[in-house]
């Protein structure tokens, strides 16, 4: 493991090829100025390292990482096989994608390569190995990032496929045993030998797909670590390794890419403006496929912590607006600091921002950067080198911090690939809605988010590696295993409370629904279960009972499941003529422990008011309606507190107990007013343990 950093990395992706004149000095310069240690370069120009087969250039960078090392900045140095150069297509046309069978992805963007083509490989490495080499021991370097965003395509390419059926024939043995395992019997799909598996291009089984997409996440883990591999053939051991992960990419399964890797990075994007305001100024327009809200910020950054569950590094993220060019929302004064501190709150170790320089040409004209098309500094700039000051003024404090979780929610992406393949939710217009899982999965996030908790993201592998909270939440995990179903049972019983949500438990592994009474595994010791289950055209009211009163407003969205209680106290039930005659939510006593079924989506009211009763003691709800306070630990073991003012309006809050604002030096007895203004963050060390769970209103 490589040493984490002493204090939060701090900068931005540096392109000094892209830029229309000669100002590297004056960047720089700039850089040191605004307080920036590190920067990203090199990894999105293959033609400019090698601009023809076996021709390079490599000593076009050397004066970026002498003069960043001249003024402290450290560089991460990426390898540049996310984008091809045109020589390579041209030379070797076979190497292209195939998003269909025979379908190839036209060479002018970027991704567009069959990574596992042997073709490809040779020219990856060759580039690889000469830009490593080169560099590796220059003093500025401090790790390496290989590659750019992976798993943005699923190749239907021959070999591919080839290797996908050869994959299959290793792990289930015979056509017979995939035949059983597959249920191929349905249409006529039994197989009587390997040749006769179709290809992925007309498929429409459950089983297949989902083997399809664990197959595309393996080949893209495999990439990264062959690259991983070489790299470290050069790099000293206080370099480290990694990748750039883009979350919502179809063809990565991030826990496993990172397992090998030195440590987690990725990309969070998110709109600003008014997208950040707490309380949401306008709920029908919430969209967490945007990423859009407060909440879904903390989800992104927590999503970063599970991988590895370990502290992460942020290699890019807003410095205006990130989109095309119709979108252009730059943050408002004080959001790029709030953001920044939200994802170090939540472990992030280092801050790069995409990027410094706003490009003149390309794609992303108007993907803009710190520094706008002028070139000159303006007021992006000097909220970052304000925010630049506050970081070294914090040092070691804030750096690799362990977030604070009174609730922890079970993420499976097998889960989420065969919801998108069986969609359970459907959007207005009927038709599938992809995003069920995600759905599903938000609706309890933003829950626990609402009512002041903080949540831990944990996959299935990691129960036994991860110290559970007392709130265990499980929502939408569709393909579950018997193993852990029965560790999810062991936790209720030796006292946590476990809360099961829609569609957990229904099909195994494979994606077959289970021929246990539903949810399998869980309906005895739940005691409820239900045969039947119902998509919802519009929002359903929900009425609350004596151990859980619910506000008027809340509500079941999109899906309930009728469940039949056996032995559980209801805690909810629907308003309705039809649906009334089944609960919408259940509490049992099992073991230690307890468990709660939640059978709909529920909304923002209904979800919050659910956390609450569940987490009481941990559940304090926000300071006030648009703060938000969280907590980690530093790793000399000091508490740290973070309080963020998400609105535009200034607003006084009360501390819990004695804390000293790490960036002023100003100390606050317990129960004095702390003062935050339009779009402020304060971030405090405890002077002495506190009492109560949060700050006060």
């Amino acid at each position: 493991m490589f040493p984490p950093p002493r204090r939060v990395l701090f900068g931005a992706a540096y392109y000094y090829e892209y830029q229309p004149y000669e100002r590297l000095k004056d960047d720089l310069d700039l850089m040191a100025e605004a307080h920036f240690n590190v920067i990203r370069v090199g990894e999105s120009v293959w033609s400019t390292w090698e601009p023809d087969n076996g021709h390079f250039d490599l000593d076009w960078l050397q004066p970026v990482l002498d003069g960043a090392h001249e003024r402290g900045i450290a560089v991460v140095l990426g390898t540049p096989t996310y984008a091809i150069p045109p020589w390579l297509a041209r030379q070797y046309p076979e190497i292209a994608g195939e998003r269909g069978t025979g379908q190839r992805i036209g060479w002018g963007s970027r991704q567009e390569v069959d990574y596992t083509h042997p073709a490809f490989r040779f020219h990856a490495e060759r580039v690889i190995r000469k830009v490593v080499a080169r560099y590796t021991g220059h003093p500025a370097v401090i790790g390496f990032q290989v590659d750019n965003e992976p798993g943005l395509e699923l190749f239907h390419n021959h070999g591919v496929f080839q290797r996908f059926v050869d994959h299959l024939r290793h792990t289930y043995g015979d056509v017979d045993t995939l035949n059983r395992e597959w249920g191929l019997t349905y249409w006529s799909h039994r197989l009587s030998t390997w040749a006769d598996l179709w290809g992925p291009d007309g498929n429409s089984q459950p089983q297949y797909d989902l083997a399809w997409r664990r197959f595309q996440a393996a080949l893209t883990t495999e990439f990264i670590e062959w690259q991983a591999g070489i790299v470290r053939e050069y790099a000293s051991p206080d370099q480290f390794v990694t990748t750039c992960i883009a979350y919502d990419r179809p063809g990565i399964e991030d826990d496993a890419l990172t397992r090998n890797l030195d440590v987690t990075a990725g990309n969070p994007y998110y709109p600003m403006q008014d997208a950040l305001t707490l309380p949401n100024p306008h709920p029908a327009r919430q969209s967490a496929a945007a990423n859009e809200g407060s909440w879904a910020l903390y989800r992104i950054a927590d999503r970063f912590y599970a991988s590895r569950q370990e502290p992460f590094l942020v290699t890019e993220t807003n410095a205006q607006t990130i989109g095309g060019s119709s979108a252009n929302k730059p943050a408002y004064d004080g959001q790029w600091r709030q953001a920044a501190w939200a994802l170090i709150s939540r472990g992030a170790s280092m801050i790069e921002y995409w990027h410094w320089h706003t490009l003149h040409f390309g794609t992303e004209t108007y993907v803009g950067g710190i520094l706008p098309h002028s070139g000159r500094p303006g007021r992006i700039y000097r909220e970052l080198a304000s925010l630049g000051a506050e970081l070294e003024e914090a040092g070691d404090l804030v750096a690799s911090l362990t977030p604070d979780a009174d609730v922890a929610l079970l993420y499976s992406l097998p889960s989420k690939w065969a919801l998108e393949a069986q969609p359970p939710l459907a959007k207005p217009d009927g038709s599938p809605d992809v995003r069920s899982h995600s759905t599903i999965f938000d609706a309890f996030y933003r829950g626990a988010f609402d009512a002041g908790l903080q949540a831990r993201l944990v996959h299935p592998d990691q129960l036994d590696t991860v110290d559970l909270p007392p709130l265990l939440v499980v929502p939408a995990f569709y393909t579950a295993d018997d193993v852990t179903l029965d560790q999810l049972l062991a936790y209720a019983n030796s006292g946590g409370h476990l809360v099961i949500g829609p569609r957990t438990g229904y099909a195994d592994p494979e994606a077959r629904a289970r021929t246990d009474i539903q949810p399998a595994r869980l309906s005895g010791p739940a005691g409820v279960s239900y045969d039947e289950f119902t998509n919802l055209d519009m929002a359903v009211h929900v009425q609350g009972s004596t151990e859980l009163p619910l506000p008027p407003t809340a509500r079941a969205l999109h899906w309930a499941e009728c469940l039949a209680p056996d032995g559980a106290d209801v805690l909810a039930t629907y308003a309705d003529p039809h649906l009334g005659h089944w609960p919408a939510a259940t509490t049992r006593r099992h073991g230690a422990g307890r468990i709660t079924y939640v059978g709909t989506v529920p909304s923002p009211a209904f979800a919050e008011t659910l956390f609450r009763w569940a987490a009481p003691a941990e559940a304090s709800g926000r300071p006030h309606p648009s703060v938000t306070a969280t907590s980690a630990t530093s790793r000399d073991g000091r508490r740290i507190r973070f309080l963020h003012n998400w609105s535009r309006n200034p607003v006084s809050v009360s501390l819990p107990t004695s804390m000293e604002d790490v960036l002023t030096h100003t100390t606050y007895a317990a129960g004095n007013p702390v003062e935050l203004g339009p779009w402020d963050v304060k971030v405090f060390t405890e002077r002495d343990r506190p009492d109560t769970p949060g700050p006060t209103h």
